[in-house]
């Protein structure tokens, strides 16, 4: 199990540790309702180290990203960051990641930790055009701190101007006294933020000033598990869970990051998946009874028929509701379907409905 160079502070600080992605890693530290609320309503700050990150440089690093993911990267200007996927050559997604371009020769690819070694050994098989490729996953320590009271809790760390980042954006400067750090105005919550990127031995320094900085705004350390319930209630995809090696991205509603005004990987077939349809889609639902849903749940019909299956749910901690994504066969994917989560023996019924869940 690999620690991350924070991993003795989260220690210190009481935190529950469990393996995650090959990585101890801290999944809550007040319990998971306390640690969403201060994401939500004011600051908090996750460790999201084990997350990989690999350099693309040269003339040809743009064609081998255009060959590999399925959003347009040609649409990138320095600073930007955009949302995207490996497809695989079945059908299905290696890893959904993000694309920051440095510069017209050189980008950063931020990848899933569970796929670090799959997506880094499925980049290189394309790469027949000369791209250097720098694994840069285990000297590069990432903080998500997110939440509405994040620029007023940081600004001070550094003179970027924090409020004037657009989201998706990123600038590359000094914080907390740490130069080359990059600054990015992205997240995983739904609630606002920034993801900082800077070496590993600068971690602890960067950690101490953030706390320092926002002590009065009450910032708080976050687990995994309050991360796992903020993305859902904005329907954001879980690799593993909502998309994997057999999901497309039609499947997953993931055609908006899929641009056929270019060649990748598998284009064709997915392309005729988006004219012809698909059988089975991701959909947004929430219980109308009490229960909660789980991954690997079943979905049935009002006859019991099996159509499809949960793959997250949870209970809203803002919305004090049970709440999921999950497959469905087509015909159930329309907005207020009725469907029936199967918990231990009972079906539950539930409606489909439009994301995101959490509103704001």
């Amino acid at each position: 199990m690999e620690n991350t160079a924070l991993t003795h502070i989260h220690e210190l600080l009481g935190a529950k540790m469990v393996p995650f992605a090959g990585y101890n890693m801290p999944v809550q530290y007040d319990g998971i309702n306390i640690e969403h609320e201060t994401v939500r309503n004011g600051v908090g700050v996750f460790d999201v180290s084990h997350m990989g990150e690999f350099y693309l440089k040269g003339e040809n690093a743009l064609a081998l990203i255009q060959k590999v993911t399925s959003n347009d990267a040609s649409l990138l200007s320095d600073g930007k960051v955009q949302y995207s996927c490996l497809p695989n050559a079945d059908g299905g997604i290696v890893d959904d990641l993000l694309v920051y371009r440095i510069t017209s020769e050189k980008y950063l690819l931020v990848v899933n930790a569970s796929n670090i070694e799959k997506d880094w050994n499925w980049i290189s098989q394309h790469n027949d055009l000369g791209v250097e490729m720098i694994n840069s996953s285990n000297k590069i320590s990432l903080l998500a701190i997110q939440g509405p009271d994040t620029v007023k809790a940081l600004q001070s760390l550094t003179a970027i101007d924090l409020n004037e980042m657009k989201y998706y954006t990123f600038q590359i400067g000094t914080f907390a006294g740490v130069d080359n750090v990059i600054i990015s105005a992205t997240g995983y919550t739904g609630s606002g933020g920034f993801e900082i990127y800077f070496k590993n031995e600068d971690a602890e320094q960067i950690w101490n000033a953030v706390f320092k900085a926002g002590a009065e705004y009450e910032i708080k350390p976050i687990g995994l598990a309050a991360r796992d319930t903020l993305r859902l209630e904005m329907g954001f995809c879980l690799y593993g869970n909502d998309i994997d090696d057999t999901t497309s991205p039609i499947e997953a509603g993931l055609g908006w990051i899929t641009k056929f005004t270019k060649d990748f990987v598998n284009a064709e077939e997915i392309k005729k998946q988006k004219e012809d349809g698909v059988s089975k889609k991701l959909v947004a639902f929430e219980l109308t009874e009490k229960g909660i849903p789980r991954h690997g749940y079943k979905i049935v019909n009002a006859n019991g028929d099996h159509i499809g299956e949960v793959t997250s749910g949870t209970m809203s901690p803002s919305l004090k509701k049970a709440i999921g994504l999950g497959y469905v066969t087509k015909e159930f994917s329309k907005r207020d379907s009725k469907i029936f989560i199967q918990v231990r023996k009972k079906a539950i019924p539930a409606v489909v409905v439009r994301l995101p869940f959490y509103k704001g």
